[in-house]
C-alpha cells in the first residue's frame, strides 16, 4: 500500500506536541513550528512508514509474532481492530510486568486460561461449588481481559509495535533487554533513539494512529500472504515429486507381474 502524504495530513499526523515539551532528538523529522505546536515533516513519516512496513512483512513472512502495545485510550479500539484483523497480539489493557522478560510465567496464565475452558467443556466445573464456580469465572475473565488477545502467542514476539513509546517505558525497556525489534509512532515528546524503526507521528489522535497501522497492518498482511504463497507452493511442489516416484512404483510393479 502506497503511502500517500496527503491522507497523513489529513489524519492530523503532522501535529506534535508544544514546542516547550519537545525532545530536541525529534528534531531531524520536525519541519517547522507553528503557534507554540512542533509540526513534523511528513514526507519523512511516509519514508519511515516505507522502511519499517518492509522490515515488518520480512517479519510477517518468516512466521513470527509482531505483539503490538498500545494501552492509551485514543489507541485501544484502533489497535486491537488492525491487530486483531490480521491475527496478531497485541496489549491493550496494562502491561503485565515481566510479559517479555518473565514470559514463562505469562504462558502458565494463558494454560490456566486453556485448562478452566476445559474443566467447562468436560463437565469438570459443574463438580465444584458455586462459590468455587463464581471464583473461576472471575479468575477466567481477569485472565481474558489482560491475556486474551496474546493466547495465540506461544513464543516471544519477532517484534514489538508501540504507540506511544513515553507511556509503554517498561514494554519498551523489557524489548530492548531482550533484543526484540522495536517499531513505534513517535510524537516530538520522545526520544528516538530507544526505538529501532521510528514512525515520526501523533500519537495522541485517534484518527492519526487509525492511519499510521492500516498502513502497518497492510504490509504485515502483505508478509503473511507472501508467506502462505510460499507454503502452498512448497506443498504443491512436494506432491509433483511424490507423482513420479508413484508412477515408477507402479510401473516396477508392473514389470515383476509381467515376469
Amino acid at each position: 500500500m502506497a503511502v500517500e502524504v496527503k491522507e497523513l495530513l489529513e489524519a492530523g499526523v503532522h501535529f506534535g506536541h508544544l514546542t516547550r515539551k519537545w525532545d530536541p532528538n525529534m528534531a531531524p523529522y520536525v519541519y517547522m513550528e507553528r503557534n507554540g505546536i512542533h509540526i513534523i515533516n511528513l514526507y519523512k513519516t511516509a519514508a519511515k512508514i516505507d522502511e519499517a512496513g518492509a522490515a515488518l512483512a520480512k517479519i510477517a513472512a518468516s512466521g513470527r509474532k509482531i505483539l503490538f502495545v498500545a494501552t492509551k485510550k485514543q489507541a485501544k479500539d484502533v489497535v486491537a481492530e488492525k491487530a486483531g484483523g490480521i491475527n496478531m497480539p497485541y496489549i491493550t489493557e496494562r502491561w503485565p510486568g515481566g510479559m517479555l522478560t518473565n514470559f514463562v510465567t505469562i504462558r502458565k496464565a494463558v494454560k490456566k486460561m486453556a485448562s478452566i475452558d476445559r474443566m467447562k467443556k468436560d463437565g469438570t466445573f459443574m463438580t465444584l461449588s458455586k462459590k468455587e464456580r463464581l471464583q473461576v469465572d472471575r479468575l477466567r475473565a481477569k485472565l481474558e481481559k489482560n491475556l486474551g488477545s496474546i493466547s495465540d502467542m506461544t513464543r516471544l514476539p519477532g517484534a514489538l509495535f508501540v504507540v506511544d513509546i513515553k507511556r509503554e517505558h517498561i514494554a519498551i525497556k523489557e524489548a530492548q533487554k531482550l533484543n526484540i525489534p522495536i517499531f513505534a509512532m513517535v510524537d516530538t515528546n520522545s526520544d528516538p533513539r530507544q526505538v529501532d524503526y521510528v514512525i515520526p507521528a501523533n500519537d495522541d489522535a485517534s484518527k492519526s494512529i487509525d492511519k499510521i497501522l492500516t498502513y502497518v497492518s497492510s504490509a504485515i498482511a502483505e508478509g503473511l500472504a507472501e508467506r502462505k504463497a510460499e507454503k502452498e507452493a512448497s506443498a504443491a511442489a512436494k506432491a509433483d515429486g511424490a507423482k513420479p516416484k508413484a508412477e515408477a512404483k507402479k510401473a516396477v510393479a508392473a514389470n515383476e507381474e509381467e515376469e
